[in-house]
């Protein structure tokens, strides 16, 4: 028997035993949590509570900025921890009150209460110039890093009792209308969110905008949230809080419509046809890969595709959409990994480089982009073509060092379980891939090069997902709480997308 808080309410729930083979699978997954956790706790400031944006492998040295994703990543982890009993329930409400203090004394945005990208995780200041290199750091709030921390939030004050309240205050004082531009899509009769803003003018492109309300002026940036990326978390959590029009959840493209050489510029010339829901104009389009048809995202990686629904059980509450994405989209990177690369691995996305620095990692042909991001350091890329805009190149000859991340296999956990456990288990027997704390970052399978570093972001995918899996969803329980269900699941209920596997 297990414990779990509902809207505030303390439940019990029954675990039925598991069949034989599932409980070995399940005791291998409970391991791999232990050791993630421990990387996790191994990046907490001690002057303060917050995590750092990573760690070393040898989890001796932290980075010294962090940042709300950071912060969201490890609120949640909290949760996981305790609820797998890796951690009691008292050391997780010390850790989540520390945090909550320190969220309280971060400078924001004023008014709209939005929290800027990096601060130092010792001192709780901004950063102003990047440790490693004494560059300036330019003051900036993102929808994406601002929605991961309020949807760690929202569990936060259905989670912990003790917090509720407090957790509730700082979700409900961040405004996430001031990312929205209502008139981005006036094709389609909505808006779309921006990247987010700056509070003074940046170098570059930038829109001056008031789009709070509040009569003061932000510098937004210029370009919008037009894909079905993980940058939809700002958009699900503008809609809970009532913030952002319900219809918005349908203004982002699912692909460009086909229409002339427009957009001749994306990866393929999609399928489909017009549909209108709540009174918006949608192209339900899809995608064509290997006898599969799919909704891409932007760049073709796996957590653009699935960390949202690590926290909106996107499967359940848009099972004719999302439902029927999800499991085409983690076959479709199996099927690149074993069968068209042929590197033997599996589990394409953005990760620290193993040779160095960060970047973006997928499957070109999954994503809107063309190029796209590709799986191997070398960028080797494929190009279908647009009928009568743009020619098809010749297929790869072969790829490159292909670069896989674990926390890609852990993200396909519901909806490929044996595959990813046998691919992390082919990681971990194949190369020095698994430290003190859990799996490193990226194998670059070819080369054997291993990034010995361990990320917030990463690690906290890792544990959300096993948080999810191994209690049976309690994470997406917390974030439903508070009548978040009742905004969200009737608008993402209704959307019906042509994929097939």
């Amino acid at each position: 028997m297990r414990k779990t808080v509902l809207s505030g309410v303390l439940t019990l729930a029954l675990i039925a035993p598991a069949a034989p083979a599932d409980a070995s699978a399940n005791a291998t997954l409970l391991r791999y949590a232990k050791d993630t956790w421990r990387s996790m706790a191994a990046m907490v400031e001690p002057a303060t509570g917050l995590p750092a944006d990573k760690v070393t492998g040898d989890l001796a040295t932290r980075a010294k900025v962090t940042s709300p994703t950071n912060i969201g990543t490890y609120l949640w982890s909290t949760l996981a921890a305790r609820d797998l009993r890796l951690i009691s329930g008292g050391d997780a409400a010390a850790r989540i009150g520390r945090v909550m203090r320190a969220l309280e004394r971060l400078e924001r945005n004023t008014p709209t209460g939005q929290f800027y990208n990096w601060y130092d995780p010792g001192t709780l200041q901004l950063i102003r110039t990047w440790p490693e290199t004494g560059d300036p750091v330019r003051l900036f709030a993102s929808s994406v890093d601002n929605g991961w921390l309020a949807a760690a939030l929202m569990m936060v004050r259905n989670a912990t009792p003790q917090y509720a309240a407090r957790a509730n205050r700082l979700l409900t004082s961040m405004n996430f209308a001031s990312y929205y531009d209502p008139a981005a899509r006036p094709d389609a009769g909505t808006g779309l969110i921006r990247g987010g803003f700056w509070p003074e003018p940046p170098d570059g492109c930038y829109v001056e905008s008031d789009y709070a309300g509040t009569g003061t002026t932000v510098y937004s940036t210029c370009h919008h949230y037009g894909a079905p990326a993980e940058t939809r978390i700002g958009q699900y959590v503008g809609i809970a809080l009532g913030q952002l029009p319900r219809e918005s959840y349908f203004g982002p493209y699912r692909t460009f419509p086909d229409n002339g050489c427009d957009f001749g510029w994306q990866e393929q010339k999609p399928v489909g046809s017009w549909k209108k829901y709540l009174g918006v104009n949608v192209w339900e389009g899809t995608y064509a890969y290997r006898g599969m048809r799919y909704v891409p995202n932007w760049g073709g990686s796996m957590f653009e595709a699935l960390m949202p629904d690590l926290v909106v059980p996107e499967a359940k509450w848009a099972p004719k959409s999302w439902g029927r994405n999800h499991p085409v989209f983690v076959r479709a990177q199996i099927e690149h990994g074993l069968n068209e690369a042929k590197y033997g691995y599996w589990g394409f996305s953005p990760s620290n480089d193993p040779h160095g620095g960060y970047r973006e990692y997928g499957v070109d042909a999954l994503g809107m982009d063309e190029p796209g991001y590709t799986s191997d350091r070398e960028r080797t890329s494929t190009d279908p073509g647009y009928e009568g805009c743009r020619p098809a190149k010749p297929e790869p000859a072969s790829y490159g060092d292909g670069v896989v991340t674990p926390h890609a296999s852990f993200l396909a956990l519901p909806y490929a379980k044996d595959a990813a456990i046998d691919n992390l288990d082919k990681l971990r027997r194949n190369f020095d891939a698994y430290g003190p704390g859990g799996f490193y970052d990226a194998v670059a399978v070819r080369s054997g090069a291993v990034s010995k570093w361990y990320l917030a972001l990463d690690q906290g995918m890792v544990m959300a997902a096993l948080g999810n899996v191994l209690t049976g969803g309690d994470l997406h329980r917390y974030f439903a709480g508070s009548g978040v269900e009742a905004k969200l699941r009737p608008v993402m209920e209704i959307e019906e997308w042509n994929v097939t596997s």
